[in-house]
């Protein structure tokens, strides 16, 4: 009874000039037969984020000195300067043959510690931002551009042809996308490679046509749901040819409708 009544109560609710039109809709559909049939993948974009800040342009050099100069104006003096400034007192005195507590000399001065600290730092060697991978251009490398975001790209084959391309592959039966997208990594980067995919949902979207021999086997295409994900830690497993890029490489070699498709997520640098 109640799901009659809601019936009557959902019909009486359509105007009679709507009925036509949802006539003809049932009939196109019905004519247009079965909807095509298309494959969906799963792909992952994994990223690894800057291991060191960039560079300071000259704004942010001149920002910074102003910081340094208003935080030194309104912060109280430290240990070390209280130090300096009772040696300078004692020095004035012993200059003036006044009388000085034994106690109150101090046998190692706040130069001396500035004099060891000042030796100290030089004997310490700085990194160069510059890697040997960056100079020699290894690309598989992780030690290069180092205060750049890079994605990892693998050689895949796609029909007859060679492609970079982030990792993907077909879903499965009783998979989700998510399901889909850490086999993925799994079978395509191998179990040392560490990576975190941010949530269940994907952040991109690309699909293409497949050939006209192709479409004859039964699906007309490939849905590709691209995932996000974090690099942790690992290396990928030879035989797998691989490559870390930054932004700008990736406009160079990532095929142009899939670079257009990826840069609706990844953050711009």
């Amino acid at each position: 009874m109640l799901f009659k009544q809601s019936w009557k109560l959902y019909t009486i609710n359509y105007s009679t000039n709507l009925i036509p039109h949802i006539l003809r809709c049932h009939n196109r559909a019905r004519c247009s037969g079965p909807s095509e049939k298309w494959d969906l993948m799963a792909a992952v974009c994994v990223e690894r984020h800057p291991v060191i800040t960039k560079p300071k342009t000259e704004l942010e050099e001149k920002v910074l000195d102003v910081l340094l100069q208003i935080e030194s104006e309104n912060s109280l003096k430290n240990d070390h300067e209280l130090r300096a400034e009772l040696e300078t007192k004692q020095n004035e005195l012993f200059k003036k043959g006044m009388e000085i507590d034994p106690d109150k000399v101090l046998t190692i001065t706040a130069q001396d510690i500035e004099d060891a600290g000042e030796a100290e730092l030089a004997k310490f060697p700085f990194a160069s931002r510059i890697t040997d991978a960056d100079k020699e251009n290894i690309k598989n490398s992780l030690e290069r551009r180092l205060d750049k975001c890079l994605v990892l790209l693998v050689n895949q084959k796609v029909g007859t042809d060679t492609f970079w391309l982030p990792p993907q592959g077909l879903r499965e039966d009783g998979e989700s996308l998510r399901q889909t997208a850490e086999r993925i990594l799994q079978t395509t980067c191998g179990p040392a490679f560490s990576a975190k995919i941010y949530g269940n949902a994907p952040m991109g979207f690309y699909k293409y046509v497949y050939p006209k021999a192709v479409r004859e086997k039964g699906s007309r295409g490939v849905k590709i749901f691209y995932y996000l994900a974090k690099y942790i830690s690992g290396n990928l497993e030879d035989p797998v040819k691989y490559q870390w890029l930054d932004r700008k490489e990736l406009g160079s070699i990532l095929p142009k409708p899939v670079h257009r498709s990826v840069s609706m997520f990844l953050v711009p640098e």
